[in-house]
């Protein structure tokens, strides 16, 4: 029983270390290359998902006899031996389980703050208190002006924005705002949050998998920007933001107009830039070539055997 433990997180700890050494190359790749943000965003979205999807090990299973040339690790095989057995490995089972479920409670109390909140958008919908209309197939209601624009929803994805934001804006700031809320819409941006929430509270230990929830959340938001400046709004969203998170407008969008605010402006004030493409696909290429080497080196310690103690 305790082998097959051992095994087990053997496999577990070459996968992370390798994960974590992507993910070392991705923050390093993104700071120094000036690709998209939209590159460097679904850089990180793989990122995090890399730590929690060991792509190695279904190579493992199919093509591991093959892997003549495999070698064990025995500077992670001996340690995680010792470590499963004893009061050691209960003690580091609570110790994660308490993680677990303390992360797994956030994220699930977020989930109801949010259903809670588009339940009583509904409700005045339903009493003629908010008008709706589509916005290139996407549903837009004017809910609770204490809310600041956001999107709602995960497999159907609906945008919200605050009642009076259409007073507050001119026609060419409000589509401005909206043609970000668009962008955040169609690519599911919910659906990859709480995919990488969900995966966080199995490895809320790791720090990089913060680090990585960071870097998602901003270039996330900095992407939707560059799609505003693709369609020539982006000084329009520079004045919007500024009228939405001015203190006198605090039941409008205070909080979530100043999420990166500083690196958003940034952006938008940035002079146009010609294209990104080249950088982009540079970047792309060597962080694949990471990944794969990543997973090579999963496979080349964990697809031969497993250091035991004898």
């Amino acid at each position: 029983m305790h082998e097959h433990i051992a095994r087990g997180m053997y496999y577990l700890s070459v996968h992370l270390l390798f994960a974590s050494m992507a993910a070392t190359a991705a923050f390093a790749l993104t700071s120094i290359l000036r690709a998209s943000a939209t590159t460097k965003y679904w850089i990180w979205v793989a990122t995090a998902f890399n730590f929690v999807l060991p792509s190695g090990a279904l190579i493992d299973k199919i093509w591991a006899p093959h892997f003549t040339w495999a070698r064990p690790l025995g500077a992670i095989g001996g340690p995680v031996w010792d470590l499963t057995q004893g009061r050691t490995s209960v003690t580091l089972a609570a110790i994660w389980v308490i993680g677990a479920v303390f992360t797994l409670g956030r994220l699930v109390s977020r989930v109801r703050r949010e259903r809670r909140e588009a339940q009583s958008t509904a409700h005045r919908g339903a009493v003629g208190l908010t008008s709706d209309f589509l916005a290139d197939g996407i549903p837009v209601t004017f809910g609770d002006g204490r809310s600041g624009p956001t999107v709602r929803g995960v497999l159907y994805p609906r945008i919200l924005l605050p009642i009076g934001i259409d007073r507050l804006l001119n026609p060419r700031e409000f589509h401005a705002v909206l043609i970000h809320e668009l962008a955040h819409a169609r690519r599911r941006d919910n659906l990859i949050r709480l995919l990488y929430e969900v995966s966080l509270c199995a490895l809320w230990f790791h720090p990089l998998m913060w680090i990585a929830g960071a870097k998602i959340g901003l270039y996330r938001e900095l992407s939707c920007d560059e799609t505003v400046i693709r369609r020539a709004h982006g000084q329009e969203l520079v004045s919007a933001l500024a009228k939405l998170a001015v203190p006198e407008q605090a039941g409008v969008l205070q909080a979530t107009a100043s999420s990166h605010l500083s690196d958003r402006l940034a952006l938008l004030a940035a002079p146009p830039q010609t294209t990104h493409r080249a950088a982009s696909l540079l970047l792309a290429s060597l962080f694949f070539a990471v990944i794969a080497a990543g997973v090579l080196q999963t496979i080349a310690h964990t697809a031969c055997c497993f250091v035991t103690k004898h």
